[in-house]
């Protein structure tokens, strides 16, 4: 289903390079459903995002710490999902409002996006 990307907790190092690169020491805990950045033992990013069906994926929520808006981490994140999406051949319908904000500013999004009608 949703594991080829992200297998055991494994995703594609190359989707999460952008990320990295803002800070090479920051541990990117991943799993099937969530990215979640952590500095310092702390969780200070994540996007959680489930399968809806066998051709979509939901994302449900993201999430960014004080300490680190305006860095566009959530932008990377939102990203990463895309990228995840894009190499399944899948959809993503971007429940949660960061990522719909995120949908609408990047028209190459528009591949991927499950629109739902009239939006």
């Amino acid at each position: 289903m949703f594991r080829q990307t992200v297998r055991g907790g494994r995703i594609d190092e190359k989707i999460l390079q952008p990320i990295r690169s803002v800070n090479p020491l920051r541990e990117i805990r991943k799993d099937s459903q969530e990215l979640v950045l952590v500095e310092d033992g702390q969780d200070v990013a994540e996007i959680h995002f489930k399968p809806l069906d066998d051709r979509t994926i939901v994302i449900d929520h993201t999430y960014v710490s004080e300490q680190l808006r305006g860095q566009k981490i959530g932008d990377q994140l939102v990203k990463a999902v895309v990228d995840i999406a894009r190499k399944e051949g899948k959809q993503i319908f971007p429940a949660c409002s960061f990522a719909l904000a995120q949908f609408k500013r990047h028209k190459e999004y528009k591949d991927v996006w499950a629109q739902v009608e009239g939006e």
